[in-house]
C-alpha cells in the first residue's frame, strides 16, 4: 500500500471542497433573464402570438404566427405590422396614453389578415400592454376567425330559411283561413238561413198543434245559436271586415268583440287613413292585435287594454298597454309561450322590431315598429 504525503492529501482536499462550493453557487444561481420578450410563452401556447413596439415593429412571433401568415418567424421580426394586418393601427387604437398600464389586458377586436399569398383572411384577437427593460411592448394574440365566420354565416342562412319557412306557412295558413271562412259563410251559412226562413214559413202553416209549435220554435232557437256560432267561428278564421272595410273596421270588430267576450275594457286609437294597407300587411297586423289581445284575456287579468297605431315616417308604431299582473322575463323564454313567439315571428317577417315589457305599475306594454312603406295603397 501507497501512502500520499499529508501536504499533497490536504491539498486535494481543500481543492474538491472548493470546487463543491463553486458547483453549488451555479446550481443556486437564478436564470439570466432572457433577451427576448415573451420568449417563452410564445412557444407555449396555439395562438399566434406577436409581440410589437409602441412604433407597431415586431419583435418577436412564434412558429404559429408565422404559419398563419404564410412565412418563417424569423422574416416577421423587423417587419412593420401592418405588413400583416390590415388595419393595424385602428387595432393599436385601444391604447390610449390613458390606458397604457403594464399588464393591461384589452377587450376582443376584429381585424383582417394578409397572407404571403395574397388573400385576406379574418381574425380575432386581443391586446395587452407589459414594459421590457424600460421599453413598452404590446402583446398580441390572435386566431384565425375563418371558421367561425363560415358558422356563422351558415347558421344566418339557416336562420333565414327557417324565417322564409315561417313566412310561408303563414301565408299558407291565412289562404286556408280564408278559404274555409268563405266556404262556411257561403255555404253552410246560406243552407241555415234558409233552414230558418223554411221553420218560419211552417210556424206560419194552418193546422199546427200547440206540441209542434212548441217543437218549431226550439228548432229556430237552435238554428239562431247556429248561425251565430258559424258566424263567430267564420270571423276567427278570417273577418269578412278585411276584406271588405280594411284593417280599421277589422280592428273595431275585434276590439268589440274582446270586451263583450272577457267583460274586459278596450280603447282603440287610430286613424283610418293612416291604415290604408295592402292584404298581406293588413292581415299580419290584425294577426298580432288578436294574439296579443288572446294573450292579455288568457294571462294578464286586466281590467282595461288600450292600441295604439300610428303612423310616422312610412313606419307603423303600434302601442298595447294593459293594466294586468305584469308579464316576468322568464315568461317571455318558456318554451310553451306560442302566442309570443308567433307575433315575433309575424313581425320579423315584416323586417320589424318588438318590445315586450312589463310596466309600473302593474302592466304589460308590447311596442312595434312595422316598415310599411312599400304597403302603402
Amino acid at each position: 500500500m501507497t501512502f500520499l504525503p499529508l501536504r499533497s492529501t490536504l491539498r486535494h482536499a481543500v481543492l474538491a471542497f472548493g470546487l463543491g462550493l463553486a458547483a453549488g453557487r451555479l446550481l443556486r444561481r437564478p436564470p439570466a433573464p432572457s433577451s427576448e420578450p415573451f420568449s417563452s410563452p410564445a412557444s407555449d401556447t396555439g395562438d399566434a402570438l406577436i409581440t410589437t413596439d409602441d412604433q407597431q415593429r415586431i419583435l418577436l412571433a412564434n412558429a404559429a404566427a408565422a404559419l398563419l401568415f404564410g412565412v418563417d418567424a424569423d422574416a416577421m421580426q423587423g417587419s412593420a405590422l401592418a405588413r400583416f394586418i390590415d388595419g393595424a393601427e385602428a387595432a393599436a387604437a385601444p391604447m390610449a396614453s390613458s390606458m397604457q398600464r403594464a399588464g393591461r389586458r384589452f377587450s376582443d377586436y376584429a381585424v383582417t389578415g394578409l397572407h404571403a399569398d395574397g388573400h385576406r383572411f379574418p381574425l380575432t384577437g386581443s391586446l395587452s400592454l407589459s414594459t421590457h427593460n424600460g421599453r413598452q411592448m404590446r402583446r398580441i394574440v390572435l386566431r384565425d376567425a375563418s371558421t367561425r365566420q363560415r358558422v356563422q354565416a351558415r347558421l344566418a342562412r339557416s336562420h333565414d330559411e327557417l324565417r322564409q319557412l315561417s313566412a310561408a306557412l303563414q301565408t299558407i295558413r291565412e289562404q286556408e283561413r280564408t278559404h274555409i271562412a268563405r266556404e262556411l259563410h257561403d255555404d253552410l251559412g246560406q243552407l241555415l238561413a234558409s233552414l230558418r226562413m223554411d221553420l218560419a214559413l211552417l210556424q206560419q202553416a194552418e193546422g199546427n198543434t200547440v206540441h209542434s209549435l212548441g217543437l218549431m220554435r226550439g228548432m229556430e232557437t237552435n238554428l239562431a245559436t247556429a248561425i251565430a256560432s258559424l258566424r263567430r267561428i267564420a270571423t276567427n278564421l278570417r273577418p269578412r271586415a278585411l276584406d271588405d272595410g280594411g284593417l280599421y273596421f277589422a280592428l273595431q270588430g275585434l276590439r268589440d268583440e274582446f270586451s263583450r267576450r272577457y267583460n274586459i275594457a278596450c280603447t282603440l286609437y287610430a286613424d283610418e287613413s293612416e291604415l290604408q294597407l295592402d292584404d298581406a300587411a293588413s292581415t299580419t297586423i290584425f294577426r298580432i292585435v288578436q294574439e296579443a289581445l288572446t294573450n292579455i284575456a288568457r294571462h294578464a287579468e286586466a281590467h282595461h287594454v288600450t292600441l295604439n297605431l300610428y303612423r310616422l315616417n312610412g313606419e307603423l308604431l303600434i302601442t298595447i298597454r294593459d293594466d294586468g299582473r305584469g308579464i316576468h322575463p322568464a315568461d317571455m323564454d318558456k318554451a310553451g309561450s306560442l302566442g309570443l313567439v308567433g307575433m315575433r315571428e309575424r313581425v320579423w317577417g315584416m323586417q320589424g322590431e318588438i318590445v315586450v315589457a312589463s310596466d309600473e305599475p302593474p302592466g304589460t306594454h308590447i311596442d312595434i315598429v312595422l316598415p310599411i312603406r312599400q304597403h302603402l295603397l
